[in-house]
């Protein structure tokens, strides 16, 4: 059900921002077939062998050029639109197909046409998975649905009056957001050869720069709060989805209606770490290595940080990011030694299992946490509004390792508005 609704919001909020009270569609349809070649990394030590990965995917999207909004004039008239494709990872037999459905946001680069960057993110569903004894090769995938990320470089080499030729390359991403274990994900670097073709019964028309608004600079300050529900697993002993909660807040200004910048912190209770120590379980037992966590399980299953946060406002929707620093997240240790060390570690881990070494990766990931998002305002952030709302749904990370799925509700209190030189 968590899956189905974090697809839904995405889907959802991303058309939701090409609504505006103002007529301007005539800004041009355009259609986009994509032809994709690469080569899908290795997700664990003896992977299938893959040949070479084929893409083919159908963009659907529109200039933002002539919206009149701000946070459109701001970011130099984007696409925005829906992407739907297929993907052949080079191995029918373990890997089978990926049928993907994401939104994106496409924007000019290096200040030139000619170049432009898309980033999308959304679902994936998959024909092949994991299976310890049909398909047990393959540890990338365990779940039918997933998480998937694309972010890529074009370039028009070729330019005519219905169709514009691009060549392009990126890195695309599949990953269920430790829903299940295995969670090691697709990790894809591809060439692409794309054409964007216009919809000749909707010409952009003509529309000077006179005919736009032109927006003078402003910022304002704000307060944010936000709770949030979470799911994850553990470890493929207690592969079993269990709750993540979160409180966070911040503090910060937006800039042009448009960019908000700000820091914060948040504080986290994990359900898996709690009844793993409540339980009495192996790593925690008198004489193990994290048996004082017996003390105040309670507080050995929280994680407390600070982070910085950046959003890019897009009328009723937020493109989310967040880095955070975790001074507080002891119980992360424990996970990483059960996680990293010899595969398949038992429930009852016998004394001379090899676990996870603490090396300079795990000091990395344990401190660093990185969040990734959408959300979707009540009222659209053009209007400035005092109080606002929000549902947000987020992939969390230590650093670029899952960590759970969220879905969060949010509230936004923005004040001191001026406009500055």
């Amino acid at each position: 059900m968590k899956q189905q609704l974090t697809l839904f919001f995405l889907f959802i909020s991303f058309w939701a921002f090409a609504q505006t009270e103002i007529n301007w569609k005539k800004s041009a349809l355009i259609f986009t077939p994509e032809i994709l070649l690469g080569k899908t990394m290795e997700a664990n030590d003896g992977f299938p062998v893959t040949k070479l990965q084929k893409q083919f995917v159908l963009n659907f999207g529109r200039s933002q050029k002539n919206n009149p909004q701000q946070w459109a004039q701001r970011l130099k008239g984007p696409k925005t639109g829906f992407t739907v494709g297929i993907t052949d990872f080079g191995n029918l037999d373990s890997l089978g197909l990926g049928l993907t459905a994401m939104p994106f946001l496409e924007f000019r680069a290096f200040g030139n046409d000619r170049w432009s960057i898309l980033t999308g993110m959304g679902s994936s569903y998959f024909t092949k998975k994991f299976d310890p004894e049909t398909n047990p090769q393959n540890r990338a995938v365990t779940t039918d649905i997933t998480w998937s990320f694309r972010l890529y470089l074009y370039y028009q080499f070729l330019s005519t009056k219905n169709m514009d030729w691009r060549a392009g390359m990126g890195y695309s991403h599949h990953s269920n957001g430790h829903m299940r274990l295995l969670n090691q994900g697709y990790n894809s670097f591809l060439v692409s050869l794309s054409a964007d073709i216009k919809n000749p019964l909707s010409r952009p028309e003509n529309i000077s720069n006179e005919t736009l608004p032109h927006y003078k600079n402003t910022v304002y300050n704000y307060f944010a709060f936000r709770g949030g529900l979470g799911q994850n697993t553990f470890a493929l002993a207690f592969n079993d989805k269990k709750n993540v909660y979160t409180i966070a807040g911040e503090y910060g200004r937006v800039y042009n209606n448009t960019f908000k910048v700000g820091i914060g912190f948040y504080y986290r209770f994990y359900q898996h770490y709690y009844d793993y120590i409540e339980g009495n379980e192996s790593l925690v037992q008198a004489g193990r290595e994290f048996d004082y966590f017996r003390s105040n399980p309670w507080y050995y299953s929280t994680n407390l940080g600070v982070s910085l946060h950046g959003e890019i406002f897009l009328n009723h929707v937020g493109i989310d990011l967040q880095l955070g620093f975790n001074f507080h997240k002891p119980a992360y240790k424990m996970e990483w030694r059960i996680n990293e060390g010899w595969d398949d570690t038992p429930r009852n881990i016998p004394d001379y299992w090899q676990l996870g070494e603490l090396g300079t990766k795990y000091k990395i990931k344990h401190r660093i946490s990185s969040r990734l998002g959408l959300k979707y305002y009540l009222i659209g952030m053009e209007k400035t509004p005092k109080n606002n709302i929000y549902i947000g749904a987020n992939l969390n990370a230590n650093l670029g390792q899952a960590d759970f799925t969220e879905l969060s509700l949010g509230y936004i209190y923005s004040f001191g508005f001026r406009e500055r030189k």
